[in-house]
């Protein structure tokens, strides 16, 4: 039975993989729900910028249900989000990325059963390194954005996702997909998409744990 569903979205890799999925089988998104840091106004976990945001639901053709939250807020205000999904915009269920945290598929799962929805889970317990390459042969195009430097370092921001790139994720020791925070993604280019996303590089950030790519949408004049 084919449904009309929300999907919640990082621009990462997984989800974009979940995407993909369900727009195969024939079922209809009808807004990619990304959560935004009203702090920094990014989006939650990747960092990317409203203006490239913006640019990705043009290129997918799927409108925006943006979220502004602060950490406190932040299951409250999804909560309210899929609501409105559901109300608004005809949606019967939410789509996630994740694999196979399960601390992270009940907290989705919660959040969807408050609102009346359903959770689907494409990607769920199936092989993390045989998804990564799925993701890379299927036609995407991603780059890394962020790294977490116990286990990544700097040298990996920026790099476009592929199998030589994934050896050498796995050569240190981590994730091949990431699935534990060793890396996030941004993914500019694929089948799903109408047009590649174009964006410039702003240099690099690092906190005491982290590494990040800025990135910033490009003005065509």
């Amino acid at each position: 039975m084919k449904k009309e569903f929300v999907m919640s979205y990082s621009c990462g890799k997984d989800s974009t993989l979940s995407l993909y999925r369900m727009i195969r089988e024939w079922h209809k998104p009808v807004a990619l729900l990304i959560t935004i840091d009203k702090k920094v106004l990014r989006s939650w976990f990747h960092g990317v910028t409203n203006d490239l945001l913006n640019e990705v639901s043009q290129s997918l053709g799927i409108p925006l249900l943006l979220v502004k939250c602060e950490g406190e807020e932040y299951s409250e205000a999804f909560k309210k989000a899929l609501h409105k999904a559901k109300n608004e915009l005809g949606a019967e269920a939410c789509v996630f990325g994740d694999i196979d945290l399960e601390e992270h598929r009940t907290w989705c799962t919660d959040r969807c059963n408050e609102a009346g929805i359903e959770a689907i889970f494409p990607l769920w317990l199936e092989d993390r390194e045989k998804l990564t390459y799925e993701f890379i042969d299927t036609g995407f195009k991603t780059v890394i954005k962020n790294v977490r430097l116990d286990a990544l370092s700097t040298d990996f921001l920026g790099k476009e996702l592929t199998h030589k790139v994934v050896e050498n994720i796995i050569k240190t020791g981590s994730d091949a997909c990431g699935e534990n925070g060793e890396y996030h993604t941004f993914v500019f280019d694929g089948p799903i998409f109408k047009y590649p996303i174009e964006f410039k590089e702003n240099g690099i950030i690092t906190n005491e744990t982290h590494g990040f790519l800025d990135i910033v949408g490009v003005i065509n004049e």
